[in-house]
């Protein structure tokens, strides 16, 4: 793994971090690329059952770095890249939500915008630090949304505030980015790292099944227009929990009064 991303496991948490802090985090093409590696890693890793992505320094990522001479970067062979047409800045979305079905926490530590803004609000829940700042900028330099935010934008704020977000190009504080449904908690900055952690352990006390399956479905349904099918994928999906092993044991211990111990098969 490139040293443009750094990632450390606690328990069954993966912590992924964007670690350019002399450049804010801004995107080049090996560290976005990078991200969408260690997402796409993690999702593989049996062992790892919540994902955290957040940025190094003070900063959570600025963007696309449009500084001059950044050096061109592809994973995907010579004749792949040529055909490839969604890139790493539609990949955000596609790795974490669609091939990665463990919850993704996004930690959002300080400025997030464009293309960083795009990684954050691709992620499954965030954390927000006070003094970040949100913005998506599009505006301001001619151009349009991408990295997937005309869809999570709307699915996070509803239509009209993100129209407004996008058109107005505001920029949003901690407080306010709750407040406007971008994020579900605010954190003072000095307790961010702490509290991002301790959030991510909380979700590692459900079972690693339980918790894909639940992503899996919500997925699907802002992908499904066909309700009896949505239907018939939600009744798959609580077969497969209730026939694994943690869900028979969430069961006893939830007769039993107790913790259930879960070992994700």
């Amino acid at each position: 793994m490139s040293a443009l991303v750094t990632t450390s496991d606690v328990g069954h948490v993966r912590t992924i971090t964007l670690n350019r802090p002399e450049k804010k985090n801004a995107l080049s093409q090996a560290l976005a690329w990078g991200v969408i590696e260690a997402v796409d890693s993690a999702a593989l890793d049996d062992n790892v059952w919540v994902v955290a992505i957040t940025g190094s320094g003070d900063a959570f990522c600025a963007g696309l770095d449009l500084s001059p001479g950044a050096e061109p970067y592809s994973p995907y062979s010579p004749q792949n890249a040529q055909l490839d047409d969604i890139g790493w800045v539609g990949n955000f979305l596609l790795s974490i939500r669609k091939r990665c079905d463990k919850p993704v926490v996004g930690g959002v530590n300080g400025v997030a915008v464009g293309a960083g803004l795009g990684l954050a609000m691709a992620t499954d829940v965030r954390l927000v630090a006070k003094s970040a700042r949100l913005m998506a900028g599009y505006t301001r330099i001619g151009g349009s949304p991408d990295a997937g935010l005309t869809i999570t934008l709307p699915q996070a704020m509803g239509y009209e505030r993100a129209m407004r977000f996008m058109m107005e190009n505001r920029t949003l504080n901690g407080d306010e980015a709750v407040a406007w449904g971008m994020a579900g908690e605010v954190v003072d900055d000095a307790a961010f790292g702490e509290r991002l952690a301790a959030y991510c352990q909380e979700l590692c006390a459900w079972s690693p099944i339980t918790l894909r399956l639940l992503k899996r479905g919500i997925v699907k349904s802002y992908e499904s227009h066909d309700m009896e099918q949505q239907l018939r994928y939600e009744v798959g999906n609580i077969r497969k929990a209730f026939g694994s092993e943690d869900g028979q044991e969430a069961r006893r211990a939830f007769l039993e009064k107790r913790k259930p111990v879960f070992q994700g098969k």
